[in-house]
């Protein structure tokens, strides 16, 4: 089963394609989607969704993990922007017909740490021995796609 992890964003968007067969998981695949804040929204969003619609066609997922919009009252302008990015993406697995699986931040965390409230570092430590990885993953976006894509692995409601 191949599981494309994404951690949405408009500036940088983290993705990881997750393999995993016989209980066994690797990443075949990680990164980020970056985009230039000189350009209007709209070309932002556009370059996101081009980028999600390769990944999708090189890598063939079978199930999207992705990071469900979340608004903290002191940055609701953040969550309108990511939630603005979430909406191209999720536009593109439907075009594709590819089956998308929203898990909350928490949640996300706290399959891979145990600690819904773990840090940025925390996870990216995790995920690295988790996933027999050389290096911790970096940016943090590109670990929080393997995070979303090892939570949805483990999910009962694949």
């Amino acid at each position: 089963m191949r599981i494309l992890g994404i951690d949405p964003g408009l500036n940088t968007c983290g993705y990881a394609i997750l393999e995993r067969r016989n209980c066994e998981d690797k990443i075949v695949e990680a990164g980020t989607i970056q985009t230039s804040d000189k350009l209007p929204i709209e070309k932002r969003l556009n370059q996101i969704a081009c980028d999600i619609k390769g990944i999708l066609d090189t890598f063939g997922p079978d199930i999207v993990a992705i990071e469900q919009l979340y608004s903290h009252y002191a940055h609701p302008r953040t969550a309108i922007l990511m939630g603005h990015a979430r909406g191209v993406i999720l536009q593109q697995c439907a075009q594709a017909d590819i089956k998308v699986k929203s898990f909350s931040a928490t949640r996300i965390k706290k399959s891979v740490t145990g600690n819904g409230r773990a840090s940025k570092e925390q996870v990216q430590k995790t995920v690295r021995v988790l996933l027999s990885l050389k290096e911790i993953p970096k940016p943090a976006d590109v670990a929080d796609a393997m995070a979303a894509a090892l939570c949805c692995a483990n999910s009962k409601s694949i």
